[in-house]
């Protein structure tokens, strides 16, 4: 008897010993004498009752999906050689206000590696994008937004305006992207820039347009610029600007920075450009332009005084002709004074340049201009505007 009662004593301190341990452990405020409760009894939620298929009121995700597919990235590989070529022609340190939306470039790298992006434009595997950003490339690889990767070939590109026209082979390509209309696009429309910022994958950001037509922005040759302030940073060069239709309605090339961040100021070439110029690298293999071979210098106050002009007089003074050129076989001499061409008043020299470049080399343009104070009506065969842009 003396022996079961002590077995159950013995196991009863057991288990209260096992108790006490557990309650130290875990609940040491229990033994302190401490009170804890919960600062809420009860706490009632309510979650919305919708459709998780939905779209949020001003969503433009109808507009990515349509469109981000035929956005890839580019990535090109250059020999040590022409990357100090390239390294040689970069922009003033001391002028860092544009940069061109380009990837990385190691300086120090053998070979190096860039990234930027691309639009797909057709079933037939032609994409656009920069110049810029296929200048000198040895390679071109072009991921897509299913994840593979193929090669590209370089059609043609034209440095004047900053467009290159690439051609993949690839089975079961994504759907093209639709081209917007550049009538349809106004200051102060939403728009959506799509690219690979900084290689981290594809993205989208939205803003308005915030100015159309900018030119004298010194970045092209030819400028006729969308600005936008969509957020746009390095690696984005050649990515779509779309509307909220999921519409192309530019090229993003380059940005007004002082750090080499988006600071609200970007520059999207406008689709009726990129298009005009790829039709014609498609067609040519490169772009033909007017040229009459000048040297053209604005008008200023000081300028026209000096020259015994009125002081409302718009045009632009011819301080060269090339010899033996266009312009000099056709009568113009240095010292004349252009004021229209074709009729359509000439403003300065960027319009000057516009207005010949339209004219297809072979056809004539009529010049009018002012030289020692008279009116004359020259006409001029155009040719071909040179590589070797020495003379306009």
């Amino acid at each position: 008897m003396f022996n079961r009662l002590w077995l159950l004593f013995a196991q009863a301190v057991t288990i209260l010993f096992a108790a006490w341990f557990i309650v130290v452990t875990l609940k040491p405020s229990w033994i302190s004498g401490e009170v804890v409760s919960s600062i809420v009894e009860s706490v009632t939620l309510k979650e919305g009752a919708y459709d998780g298929s939905a779209l949020s009121p001003g969503s433009y995700h109808d507009a990515v999906k349509r469109s981000m597919p035929a956005v890839v990235n580019i990535f090109t590989s250059k020999t040590s050689a022409k990357t100090k070529t390239r390294k040689g022609n970069k922009q003033n340190p001391a002028d860092p206000l544009f940069k061109f939306f380009f990837g990385d470039q190691p300086p120090d790298e053998e070979p190096s590696s860039s990234l930027g992006s691309g639009v797909l434009v057709s079933p037939e595997g032609i994409i656009l994008t920069n110049h810029h950003v296929i200048n000198d490339a040895d390679e071109i690889d072009v991921a897509l937004s299913d994840g593979r990767k193929v090669k590209a070939k370089i059609i043609g590109s034209d440095p004047d305006t900053d467009i290159a026209v690439l051609k993949i082979e690839a089975k079961q390509l994504p759907n093209p992207i639709t081209l917007g209309k550049i009538d349809s696009v106004h200051v102060g429309d939403v728009v959506l820039a799509i690219g690979n910022p900084f290689g981290v994958g594809q993205t989208v950001t939205s803003g308005i347009v915030s100015a159309m037509g900018r030119d004298h922005v010194g970045i092209n040759t030819f400028e006729n610029f969308i600005q936008t302030d969509a957020a746009i940073n390095p690696g984005n060069s050649g990515g779509a600007l779309i509307d909220t239709r999921g519409n192309l309605i530019g090229i993003n090339t380059a940005i007004f920075s002082n750090n080499g961040g988006s600071m609200g100021i970007g520059f999207a070439i406008p689709i009726n450009l990129a298009k005009q110029v790829m039709e014609s690298i498609l067609k040519n293999g490169s772009v033909t332009r007017g040229w009459i071979g000048v040297e053209p210098q604005n008008l200023s106050k000081e300028l026209s005084e000096s020259l015994g002009l009125p002081g409302n007089t718009g045009g632009v003074l011819l301080s060269g002709v090339l010899e033996g050129g266009p312009a000099a076989r056709g009568g113009v001499k240095p010292g004349d004074v252009l004021t229209a061409v074709n009729g359509e008043k000439t403003k300065d020299v960027k319009q000057l340049l516009n207005q010949i470049a339209q004219i297809s080399p072979g056809n004539e343009a009529t010049l009018t201009i002012l030289r020692k104070g008279k009116e004359a009506v020259l006409t001029v065969q155009t040719g071909k505007r040179p590589k070797p842009k020495t003379l306009n």
